[in-house]
């Protein structure tokens, strides 16, 4: 499957949980290639709030704020994981 598709899918997703989540059901079979592109997008997002949120986590000058920022940094990384688990369980492991 084209990444694009898979962009496309995500959007949709997002957007419209009820569409993809039927058509994932019923109509859609996914490969472990889409499964492994579209944990690879996943990851790419985490990684970008990840990022972001270090950066505010140094820049800010209040302790509020930083801990606030220290707080989505250490959801980011849970999240990271959970995907990290949900791949494990989802696709077989590389050769």
């Amino acid at each position: 499957m084209h990444l694009a598709v898979c962009r496309a899918r995500i959007r949709i997703c997002v957007s419209q949980p009820e569409l993809i989540m039927t058509g994932l059901n019923s109509q859609v079979t996914l490969t472990d290639s889409d499964l492994t592109k579209l944990f690879h997008l996943l990851n790419n997002q985490l990684g970008i709030i990840l990022a972001n949120a270090e950066l505010l986590e140094h820049r800010l000058a209040e302790d509020t704020h930083r801990a606030r920022a220290g707080q989505v940094v250490m959801s980011a990384l849970d999240a990271i994981r959970t995907s990290q688990q949900i791949r494990h369980v989802a696709l077989p492991p590389e050769v």
